[in-house]
């Protein structure tokens, strides 16, 4: 058997690492270990509840205050030990977080192969997103196998010169785990979401946390969202507030008392999912929902100055308004007022692949290893 470690810690690596952890458990040629570093215990834990994921090792290193070099370093030293006890044929690590990072060097100094999943994305700006850009650019130094989502994430490592023959274009797994939890008839636990009217009322979903648009530009963002629904009656906007306390400081400046706002505590990964699939458009400065909302047919409007992914903009599927409020008012109000516009983006080809993209990297890793045993 090949024996695979999956390393994450943070709950969107969790999202897009639990159907390839239960398409490797689901492989009778495969022994799957997985270590989570609990980089975000409480948010990693719903997803691991909700995909009934058991891990083998739990580091557990999330503490009050945590800076990047306590994670990196935590991470480092947890890793270190499990490694040299378990012995993995492959690690895989996932995208762009400090525990992607930190878990790709403990294997390379223990000389274990890497997998890198969700490999090339690249904005070429290595404070923006920060730490991420410089996190996903290391681990795919580091990586012997490169699991690309996009043709475009293929053209990045091959002009890092990657040799072609370690990259595999797979499609990216959030669409896997969007297949395994969206539903048709979906109840909300909190009853608001119910209770919102979807068919009268063209609704916006919000989100908002980037580090890097803290201040102004997050002020520009929720100013611009209180114009769009004060001056649009049949427009109403829900928004999961993230817990930093100075996001919710700026939310509430502008849009605590705005009608037609409905401010929500964050969601677990299942209603979030179902959410993007009732509303009517999307605002946001995630990197994943860029990739998740296009899959349901839902034009992604994006609060940042720049994207890793690309090819969503190229196909049509998002927009790039940055976080200069009158853009963002001028950009969303043609989506909501002109139906061809608003069409035009909610029909085009999602470029993440086809849902398979677990089962494409399994029999990679197979076609890889097996020979070797």
């Amino acid at each position: 058997m090949i024996k695979v470690m999956t390393i994450f810690g943070t709950r969107p690596e969790a999202i897009k690492m639990a159907p390839l952890v239960k398409a490797l458990e689901a492989d009778p040629q495969i022994e799957s270990i997985v270590c989570v570093t609990a980089q975000h215990r409480e948010m990693l834990d719903q997803v691991l509840d909700l995909f009934k994921i058991v891990p083998k090792h739990d580091l557990n290193i999330m503490a009050a205050g945590q800076t990047l070099s306590d994670i990196t370093s935590r991470v480092l030293k947890g890793i270190e030990s499990i490694l040299a006890v378990e012995a993995p044929d492959i690690i895989l690590v996932h995208g762009d977080t400090t525990t992607t990072f930190a878990g790709a060097l403990a294997a390379f100094y223990a000389q274990i192969p890497v997998g890198h999943v969700e490999a090339g994305l690249r904005s070429h700006n290595i404070y923006s997103p920060f730490p991420e850009e410089m996190n996903r650019s290391l681990t795919g130094r580091i990586a012997v196998m490169h699991f690309a989502a996009t043709e475009g994430n293929v053209t990045n490592l091959k002009r890092e010169g990657v040799d072609e023959t370690q990259i595999i274009k797979t499609g990216n797994t959030v669409i896997d785990a969007l297949k395994m939890v969206i539903k048709e008839d979906y109840v909300f636990d909190d009853d608001i979401l119910n209770q919102i009217d979807y068919k009268n009322y063209k609704t916006i979903l919000m989100t908002a946390h980037r580090r890097e648009n803290l201040g102004e530009p997050m002020e520009n963002i929720f100013g611009a969202v209180r114009a769009i629904v004060d001056r649009n009656e049949h427009v109403q906007v829900i928004f999961p507030i993230h817990l930093n306390p100075a996001v919710r400081e700026i939310a509430n400046k502008h849009l605590k008392d705005a009608d037609r706002v409905h401010l929500i505590e964050p969601l677990d990964y299942e209603p979030f999912a179902n959410l993007e699939a009732k509303v009517d458009i999307i605002l946001t400065d995630s990197g994943g929902i860029q990739e998740e909302a296009p899959a349901l047919g839902k034009p992604v409007v994006v609060l940042r100055t720049e994207t890793e992914r690309p090819e969503a903009v190229q196909a049509g599927t998002v927009v790039i308004a940055g976080v200069d409020k009158n853009t963002i008012i001028d950009i969303t109000e043609n989506l909501i007022l002109d139906e061809k516009a608003y069409e035009k983006m909610a029909e085009a080809v999602n470029p993440y692949g086809d849902g398979k993209a677990c089962l494409r990297i399994v029999d990679a890793i197979k076609a890889q290893f097996l020979h070797k045993l």
